[in-house]
């Protein structure tokens, strides 16, 4: 796998991850906007953007954003976002990473090799510890959060979304 921060060459094959999403009526976790972004250069743009505490749009916190790529065949399969800092959101419910596995790649281990590859990262933004969330009940999550570390601190209730989230710390190494 290619781990990488999407570029303007990757656009079709952004616009297929997202249509899969649409399609399959799935959430997009960790692609920074990317359900509502039709053009695929606009949101490659839009991440650009995101990466400068100078640039970022109101209301959102640095991050940096990845795509992992199958080699073999270019087919984006994965996405994952780093947050450099919290805001009050972020540091109750959403966390330092998000990420999804594309609808019809899941259960082959990209989600855990994903979490495993952006730890280094998160250590050079200078984090000793990274906040994941997860959907409680949402199994899958839960075990790649477990296979790389993580700490279960607490389950909270997010009123905007309806939903309760389990919160699990990693401390990076």
């Amino acid at each position: 796998m290619l781990f990488t921060e999407p570029t303007e060459e990757y656009g079709a094959q952004i616009h297929a991850y997202r249509q899969a999403f649409l399609d399959a009526g799935d959430s997009m976790d960790g692609t920074a906007g990317l359900r509502t972004t039709e053009d695929p250069l606009e949101w490659v743009r839009r991440c650009r953007r995101c990466r400068d505490a100078a640039t970022v749009p109101d209301g959102l916190v640095p991050a940096t954003q990845y795509i992992f790529v199958r080699e073999s065949d270019g087919k984006i399969v994965r996405m994952l976002q780093v947050r450099h800092c919290f805001n009050g959101y972020l540091e109750k419910f959403g966390g330092h990473i998000g990420y999804s596995v594309a609808p019809d790649e899941r259960r082959r281990g990209y989600a855990a090799q994903m979490l495993k590859a952006a730890l280094p990262k998160c250590r050079e933004l200078g984090l000793d510890r990274v906040l994941i969330t997860c959907l409680s009940g949402n199994e899958g999550s839960r075990r790649t959060i477990l296979k790389n570390g993580g700490v279960y601190e607490s389950t909270v209730y997010d009123g905007d979304e309806g939903a309760e989230l389990e919160r699990y710390w990693i401390e990076i190494p």
